[in-house]
This record gives C-alpha cells, structure tokens and sequence, in this order.
C-alpha cells in the first residue's frame, strides 16, 4: 500500500472529563485529554499507516507543549503548528448513562488558534508534498479568521492537485450569533472538496432541494443538488444510529457517489465506553480506504467498523491498527 501524505487543519482542545459515569464535578475530579475533530481523523490516519500532518496553533505555555507532546505520540507530523498568544481552548464532557445523555460544554474563547491571523499560515510550506487535506465545519464556525484559513487551505490544496475532505459537523453553538453567515462560509468551502461527510440536514444548509418526510429521498435529492453545485465533488458520506439506550445502539452507513450509491452495516454496539470521535474514525477510515483505491464496499465497511471499535474506547481519538479491523469483524480480541 502506498502511504499518503495528509494533511488536516483546525483546533486542538484540552478536554476535561468527569470520571467513570459521573455528573460534571460530582466527585471534583477530572480526567485531562487532548483532542478536537480534525486532530482526531489525523491520529486515525496515523494508526492505520499513513503519514499525517497537524496544522494548528497553540499557546506558547506548559499546556501548548504538553499537547504537542500528545500529538508526536500519536504519531503526527508538528513541524507546521505554531505558537502564539492566547490560551488553550476547553471542553468539559460527561458521559451519560440510562436515559441520562452524555453532556458537552465548550470554553474556546480567545484561543491561541482564533487569535491566529489568517496571514500568519504559510500554505505553500504547510502544504508541501500533501495529497490529503481534511477540514472540519467546526474551523469555520470559530471567526472570520479561522473561516478565511479554511478557505485559504482548501483551496491551496486544490491548486496543488491533493484531494480535499470537509465533515460539515454543523453544531449551531460555536456559531455564537453567526448561524446566518454558515449556509454562505459552507457553501464557498464545499465548491473546494472533493469528499464531503454530511447528512441531509447539513446538505439542506448548503444545497436547495426539496426535503420530505422520507430520510432516504431527502438525502437522495441533496446529493443531488449537492454534485450539480459543487463540479469537484465525487462523494457524500453518511452515517445513521439507532439508538437503544446510552449504552447500546447501532450504526449504519452510505456512500453516495456520482455513480452510484454503497450502503453498510449494521454495527451492532452493546456496552458504548464512549461515542466522541467516533465520526471522526469514521472519516480516517473512509479516506484510508478511497484514497488505497479499493472497492468502495471495503472502504464504507472498514470505516464503518472503525467507528464502532472507537465506541470502546475513551479519549478522542481510535488508535485502531488495519488488522484490528479484520479481528473486529470475526469477533476476535484486539491485540495492544
């Protein structure tokens, strides 16, 4: 297998986690991780072989070094994070339990990352020899500066022949009073990518089409509106869960491409440690597997399986190595 050479930009958090099954500060204890979605898909790509390059900022302080540190070990390339002012950006999670759902709270303001000009970002080194590029809706739903960076990278990839992968992963609370401004900044960053992970909803704030009653016709008809708008796109990914309780639900996907359309699952899932970063294993996987070039069933199935072995872990992000994949299927312990 020849290896890629991806690339991804966003934010990396600190995220501050009740332990166990505990309400936030509960017991005032908290489990200490770094992630973010984009550093997520990046340490999923590492894991299965690939060589993966972070694009970020961080404060210049103990934090900022200590995540660093973080990421060389899961394997990234740091050559192009920067350093600068401003502070780490937070997240706080509870896991749910029951019918008690898992819980997030954000503290990202004035971050190192937002203070970041979008000047100060070199693409033409950044993206040297990078034949990947993933982004995250999450970059854009931070400022206009961060907006102006996503758009800059993306189409500096584009320019240099690498492919560009978005997951929309609208979350209308880091929009912070700009939810108006999202249909257009989505719109102008999809016209760059050439995979994009959304549902039908995420497609309804970029595309018109007519939506109905009917989940897979809604999809069908945004993916439609989807390809005619965007020239360079070749596929929309997706993925559907089903849910038992906190703890046992299962996950399906589809592959929509302009030749036809690629279904898989079910992943059935009892005794969910953790369900944050599972769309972004997912992402890893799907790439790993289009970007090898085989047969878009293996592909949709192997990412598929890479989201739900994430599902036992905790942390951000899945560490998972190819031949788990396989043992994962035929039920198989995974090997550390």
């Amino acid at each position: 297998m020849t290896a890629l050479n991806a690339a991804v930009f966003g934010e990396v958090l600190l995220r501050l986690t009740a332990p166990g099954r505990e309400a936030l500060l509960q017991s005032g204890r908290l489990e200490a991780w770094f992630g973010g979605a984009e550093a997520n898909v990046a340490a999923g790509l590492a894991s299965l072989g690939h060589e993966a390059r972070i694009i970020t900022a961080l404060p210049g302080n103990t934090i900022g070094q200590g995540c660093l540190g973080e990421l060389r070990r899961n394997g990234l390339d740091t050559r192009h994070v920067l350093r600068g002012e401003g502070r780490m950006g937070l997240y706080f999670h509870t896991s749910g339990a029951m019918r008690r759902p898992a819980e997030i709270v954000y503290d990202r303001a004035h971050s190192a990352f937002c203070h970041t000009a979008p000047e100060r970002w070199d693409w033409g080194r950044a993206l040297d020899g990078v034949s990947w590029l993933h982004l995250s809706g999450i970059t854009p739903a931070l400022g206009a500066g961060p907006a102006r960076a996503a758009l800059d990278a993306a189409s500096a990839a584009r320019a240099r022949g690498a492919q560009v992968s978005f997951d929309v992963n609208y979350r209308p609370m880091l929009w912070g009073g700009r939810e108006g401004e999202a249909a257009q900044v989505l719109r102008t960053l999809a016209a760059h990518v050439t995979l994009l992970f959304a549902s039908a909803g995420d497609l309804a704030r970029m595309v018109e089409f007519e939506a109905g009653p009917d989940p897979d016709l809604s999809l069908a008809a945004g993916a439609k509106a989807a390809f005619a708008a965007f020239p360079d796109l070749a596929h929309i990914a997706t993925t559907f869960r089903v849910s038992r309780g906190t703890l046992d639900q299962t996950l399906s996907a589809r592959l929509i491409s302009r030749d036809g359309v690629t279904d898989a699952g079910p992943e059935l899932m009892d005794g969910i440690v953790e369900r944050i970063g599972g769309g972004d294993a997912f992402a890893a996987g799907l790439i790993d597997g289009l970007a090898r070039g085989g047969a878009r069933e293996t592909a949709l199935a192997d990412a598929l399986t890479l989201m739900a072995v994430k599902h036992s872990m905790p942390g951000d992000q899945c560490k998972v190595r190819r031949e788990d994949i396989a043992a994962w299927r035929e039920g198989r312990d995974l090997k550390r």
